[in-house]
């Protein structure tokens, strides 16, 4: 008996894939565990692999389309076998992370069969997720006239997005998802007047994620400004130490001094959850990284336990991977705070957007030497300043002041970690 080929939620928050690439053509043997394809996530590129034994049959989706999660994309069958049209509706999907999500949708590339007849019941009542029967109520749209791509032909949010609504009172969110100019494809022709480029499935999350933290999260913001020179002397003593064996960086020490400064203040390590705060006895710290048409935070667990060395190793590793896709999905999450160090851009001072359920980001400005009074003489120190935002609904203004007092002692002093 043939075997459905799903896109699969390669992670946790996926509702839609890209095929990257096919591995495996259509009428090629294939084993369980093969890699059938390469899928772009919302986060990495990871592989769709095999359920089944046998010939891969009905490839459905093209390379560069994006498909819903739960799509039918391909048919595993047994050698010889005749297998019929390819299913229209979609499976529930499965999650590497063990969960369960309701997904959005889009066609696939083979041709939709033609629907069974519907009987009086489904034609009175249509089937719609309930965020698909709230958004088309605002917008004022006839729900029995938008076709569904969800599982048994349900509406969902995204088959209302594709759908042209006469002047919506509630539109749904844009995001700008311009890509990098580097990599701005050339204009077709002079004169021009403006270009379109598809959102990437990063930038995608990217819209999503903003618009579920600045917008619901009451943010509120901490600065405050470190001397950096012991942490430097401190840290090019460790270089000269270590040798070829690798080099521990500014970001390292900050890392490894916010995950000590958290073990003093667990109220600043926490997720807001809703009808509870969740107030974690780990540290796992979620580190920026930017990547080609995004933004991404792998996270280094345990960094309170870690050695500067293994941080740093086990840091350059992650931004590595993360710049390739090849993150997995337990690599970045699970972080329960966060840091966002834009210092090697020259950027002095900014503020940082806090990454939900997570309590607090802090935002990291560049080193630089300033004329500052010591023990009333006037010298320079390399100084460097610190933007703490905070969830207000978490985070008290004394609260987030006191982890920020401790935070700054430990980079002032490095040998306090110790304590």
């Amino acid at each position: 008996m043939a075997t459905n080929v799903y896109m699969e939620a390669l992670s946790p928050t996926m509702e839609e894939g890209r095929v990257v690439k096919w591995h495996k053509r259509d009428g090629d043997p294939v084993k369980t565990g093969d890699t059938l394809a390469e899928v772009e996530t919302d986060k990495a590129v990871m592989d769709l692999v095999a359920r089944a034994d046998g010939v891969l049959r009905q490839v459905a989706a093209a390379e560069g389309q994006t498909v819903a999660v739960g799509s039918v994309v391909a048919v595993i069958a047994a050698p010889g076998e005749a297998v019929g049209a390819a299913p229209a509706s979609a499976a529930p999907a499965t999650s590497s992370g063990g969960g369960r999500r309701e997904t959005g949708g889009v066609a696939t590339a083979a041709a939709p069969s033609a629907p069974a007849p519907a009987t009086v019941a489904q034609q009175a009542r249509v089937k719609a997720s309930p965020l698909a029967k709230r958004i088309a109520k605002d917008a004022g749209v006839d729900l029995k006239l938008v076709t569904g791509s969800g599982p048994g032909g349900r509406v969902v949010k995204r088959d209302l997005e594709r759908t042209p609504v006469p002047a919506p009172a509630t539109a749904l969110p844009v995001a700008d998802g311009s890509p990098p100019a580097s990599r701005l494809p050339s204009p077709e022709r002079p004169g021009v007047a403006y270009q379109d480029v598809p959102l990437t499935q990063i930038r995608k999350t990217i819209a999503k994620r903003l618009a579920t933290s600045l917008g619901p999260i009451p943010h509120f913001f901490l600065t405050t400004e470190v001397d950096m020179e012991r942490a430097s002397e401190a840290r090019d003593a460790l270089n000269k130490q270590l040798g070829d064996q690798g080099k521990v960086s500014f970001n390292d020490i900050i890392i490894k001094a916010t995950a000590h400064a958290l073990t003093k203040h667990r109220a600043c390590n926490a997720w807001f959850q809703e009808d509870h705060i969740r107030y974690w006895n780990e540290v796992h710290i979620g580190m920026a990284v930017a990547v080609e048409d995004g933004l991404i935070t792998p996270v280094v667990r345990n960094a309170d336990l870690k050695s500067l060395a293994g941080i740093g190793a086990e840091a350059k590793e992650l931004a590595e991977r993360a710049r390739n896709r090849r993150l997995q999905p337990s690599e970045y999450t699970g972080a329960t705070f966060s840091v966002s160090n834009l210092g090697m851009f020259d950027i002095d001072q900014f503020t940082a957007v806090i990454n939900p359920p997570e309590a607090g980001i802090i935002a990291v400005g560049s080193i630089v030497q300033k004329p500052v009074v010591v023990e009333g003489q006037l010298t320079a120190r390399r100084r460097m300043r610190i933007t703490m935002s905070c969830d207000h609904r978490v985070i008290d203004g004394a609260t987030g002041a006191a982890f920020l007092k401790t935070l700054k002692l430990m980079l002032e002093n490095p040998l306090a970690m110790l304590l």
